[in-house]
């Protein structure tokens, strides 16, 4: 997809952008470094810092180069995919539920995050809540992560795989991890030594791919679906977690064909997700 864009004043501008709202996109739970300040949304990705705003269909860069929007945001905020065919398909499909959820969360994107980042993020994510999640991995990155200065604020990077796989456990209980030091631990040690290699993820199907990150102590299905639905551009993984479970039960009780969803299962998961948390759900 393309937008008309331009650059003003140190800032790159989209204008006449459907099927975004930076709300849903950095509040519904698949990205845990970035905080809303007044309208502008801030965070670290890639090790670079990223501010973004929205004034109903025009996306702010803040203090972004045309370069780093081209080789890295536009492909991170999946500018460059067709969400308004894939919401129409579910609006318009014969699942009177999708129908609604998709209506309600049309301004879903899936980010495509860093691939170590999101893995180890979602491990710290098990029977946790967002807010401590994000403390956990805030402590992580200032502990571990390398600085770098935007004007007069300090931001730091997500440490990589090998400098927490060089980490004892008392290194990461530290942090507040508890019981999943010894998975984040594993998890580093097998990626920092190509045990587990991301790059060949890319040639493998949804389910392949499934079973190869759950070679990694306390990585199981929900874990690794997140993974790879968030930061491996695998659109079709379905994480099934106790809302989305709760979901299924209630709208599905003879079961749900996520293969019938097709290859943008994972979208539908998210709109399912926002419209019985957010919607329903209140």
């Amino acid at each position: 997809m393309k937008y008309p864009v331009k650059y003003q004043d140190g800032n790159v501008i989209l204008s006449d952008v459907k099927n975004f709202d930076i709300d849903l996109i950095f509040d519904c739970g698949q990205c845990f470094r970035f905080e809303k300040n007044g309208n502008v949304y801030e965070g670290v990705a890639f090790g670079k810092l990223l501010r973004i705003s929205q004034q109903d269909s025009t996306i702010t860069l803040h203090g972004c180069s045309m370069d780093d929007f081209n080789k890295l945001w536009m492909k991170y905020l999946s500018l460059d995919v067709d969400y308004e065919s894939i919401c129409s398909f579910y609006r318009n499909g014969k699942d009177e539920v999708l129908r609604l959820a998709s209506s309600r969360g049309e301004g879903i994107r899936l980010l495509r995050q860093e691939r170590w980042e999101t893995l180890c993020s979602f491990i710290i994510s098990q029977n946790n809540n967002i807010p401590r999640i994000k403390k956990i991995i805030d402590k992580l990155c200032r502990c571990y992560g390398e600085s770098f200065s935007v004007g007069e604020n300090t931001y730091y990077a997500f440490p990589p795989p090998e400098v927490i796989a060089s980490l004892s456990l008392d290194n990461l209980l530290a942090l507040g991890t508890g019981f999943r030091a010894k998975y984040i631990l594993d998890c580093a040690k097998k990626v920092a030594s190509k045990e587990i290699e991301f790059s060949l993820i890319d040639n493998m199907s949804c389910d392949e791919a499934l079973s190869y990150l759950c070679q990694i102590k306390g990585v199981g299905p929900k874990v690794a679906s997140c993974a790879l639905l968030f930061a491996f551009d695998k659109r079709n993984a379905f994480p099934i977690d106790v809302w989305v479970k709760r979901i299924i039960d209630k709208y599905y009780p003879d079961g749900l064909d996520i293969k019938a969803l097709g290859e943008n299962a994972g979208v539908a998961q998210q709109y399912l997700f926002y419209y019985e948390r957010y919607t329903v759900g209140k």
